[in-house]
Order: structure tokens, then sequence, then C-alpha cells
């Protein structure tokens, strides 16, 4: 007897987008995401990503090519494709002179859930968002935080199988992008598949165990993150010195160094390379290390090495827009 195969949570085969200008946005994408995955889609600006979300979400018709969310045809079977997927866009798209109780409600009544059930089902995912006490606010007056996981419970109030979620915690600081992690983390612990798309990439190495990589309009990398990560020949270091940096920084053979500020320097060097000959390269030339300390996204790394593109670089490095 043959055992039942279970279907991908998303299955992309060839698929093309040719826009009226002649712009090719997709240029024969395929991938997989098995169910219950907490999966990194990652790109530069103009990859092709939102061309990607925008066809598996049916808010964009594809040129060529195949998209089945847990085996269903989205071309063929959109209706009962769409209620098996739930989207967070990047814009926050809800009224905002609207509460949140009323939000999340209406958003069920246009999937044919009933009143009663849905009401239950708001407070449910408001009290999961840490907003059930602002649920007879006026929307608007929440803040940026509180909006972006408004969003995240209207989409789940359907209790969508795969979750698809675009820059989620674009413009919010540091501290509530974590905390909107464990809530994350949550959703997808109870057994729903996460697409992430993400400028961030600190977000995309804490939260997902799969990922690939877009470009112009092609995967350019693909695969569990650990194995991607373990690519990565290079080391790097923060080193915090003792003095003010001379004008003339030592050169080390096999390692790179520069200086940051007047007190610290960046270093990269092979993972075989010994740590203990940049310091004693760094103490011939009377620079004197206070502490170091490891860098912290090897993600980007690999990112900028498979794209070419330091922009996503300084977006994850620097302040929220």
């Amino acid at each position: 007897m043959n055992q039942a195969v279970t279907p991908a949570a998303l299955s992309v085969r060839d698929l093309r987008k040719t826009y009226d200008n002649g712009v090719e946005a997709l240029k024969g994408v395929s991938l997989d995401v098995v169910p219950g995955d907490f999966y990194a889609l990652l790109g530069p600006n103009g990859a092709g990503k939102s061309t990607l979300i925008g066809i598996i979400s049916s808010l964009v018709n594809k040129t060529a090519g195949e998209v089945r969310v847990f085996d269903v045809d989205i071309h063929a079977e959109r209706s009962r494709a769409m209620r098996l997927l739930g989207l967070v866009p990047q814009e926050l798209n809800f009224n905002m002179f609207e509460k949140p109780l009323d939000i999340l409600v209406n958003y069920a009544g246009f999937y044919g859930i009933p009143r009663a059930e849905a009401i239950v089902r708001a407070e449910a995912e408001l009290r999961s968002a840490q907003l059930w006490d602002k649920a007879q606010m006026m929307s608007r007056t929440l803040s940026g935080g509180m909006k972006r996981r408004l969003m995240i419970a209207r989409a789940m109030m359907t209790r969508p199988r795969l979750l698809i979620l675009d820059e989620p915690t674009a413009g919010v600081d540091i501290e509530i992008r974590r905390g909107m992690w464990q809530t994350l983390r949550r959703i997808n612990a109870s057994g729903t598949t996460i697409i992430l798309t993400t400028h961030y990439l600190e977000e995309a190495e804490n939260l997902c165990r799969n990922l690939a990589i877009i470009d112009h309009g092609r995967i350019v990398e693909s695969g569990p993150m650990r194995s991607l990560l373990a690519k990565l020949d290079v080391e790097g270091f923060l080193l915090d010195v003792e003095d003010a940096l001379p004008d003339t920084l030592p050169e080390i053979p096999g390692a790179e160094v520069r200086a940051v500020d007047a007190h610290t320097l960046d270093v990269d060097m092979p993972r075989a390379m010994d740590l203990n000959r940049v310091f004693a390269a760094l103490d011939a030339a009377g620079i004197h290390v206070r502490s170091m300390r490891n860098k912290s996204n090897r993600l980007e790394e690999l990112f900028v090495r498979m794209t070419g593109d330091a922009t996503p670089a300084a977006a994850a490095t620097g302040a929220a827009a």
C-alpha cells in the first residue's frame, strides 16, 4: 500500500511574468516550501519578490508557469486556494477610523464566516496579538507596532495554512520588531507555514529555517539556512582598541583590516586563519585590542556575495525607516 505524499505548502514551477512595458520581472522561478516551514524570500529592490508574492496571492496575473498552495492550483481554483492562504502586505491597508474588533470581524465576513464565530475568533486573535485592550479604540490611535500586529491578527482570522508576510516589521524599532518575532514564532509553532520577505536580514537569520535568494527575476540560491551560512568561509570581527588608531593600518596577509572609527577595527579573515596572528600584527604596530565581538550578520555577507548588492546590508544594520 502506497503511503500518501503530503503536498508542498507552496509549489512554484517555471513562473514567469512580463509586464506590458516589457519588463521581465520573473524569469522562470521554481521553489517548494514544505508544510510547517518558516521560509525566507530575500532579494534587493526590483529583484522580483513583490511580483512573486503578488502572483501567489492572486493580486498579479502570471505570464506563464504554475503555482499551487497545498496542491490547489491558484489559477484553476482561485477561491479554494485563497482560503488556504493569508497575506500581510507591507502597506497598512485597513480603515484607520474602524476599531480593531470591527476590522477583524468584517474581514472574516468577506470569507463567509458567521458573525458570532467571527467575534469569538477576533477576541482570540486580538488577545494573541496583545491587542485585546485596544479592541474598541480607533485604529488610527494605535502605535506603529500595534498596527503591524493588527495586520497579522486580521490575516489569521481565516485560519490560513500558509501565511505570507511582506516586510512585516518595516518601519518599527528594534524592540517592537523582536516582540513581533515572538508572535510569528508562536504562529509557526501552531502549525502555520510562514513565508517571510524582509530587508532586515537579521530577521531572516533568526526566524527562518530555509530560504531562497531572488535577483533579477531568478532564484540565485536556495536551501537550508544553516547549509547556506556554512558556505561562508570568511569570519568577521569588530575589535575595540585602547588608543586612537594610526593613519596607516598594518597589512596582515590573508586578512582585511578597516577602520570603522578612531577606536574600532573591522577585520575579515578566513575561518581557518589563527586570530592570534592578527593580534600579534596589531600589537607590533602599537595597536592594543581591548575587546572583540563577532559581526552578527553572516546571512548579510551571503546575500551580498550572491547578488552583488550591498543595499540590503545597509538596511539590515541601519535604523528602521
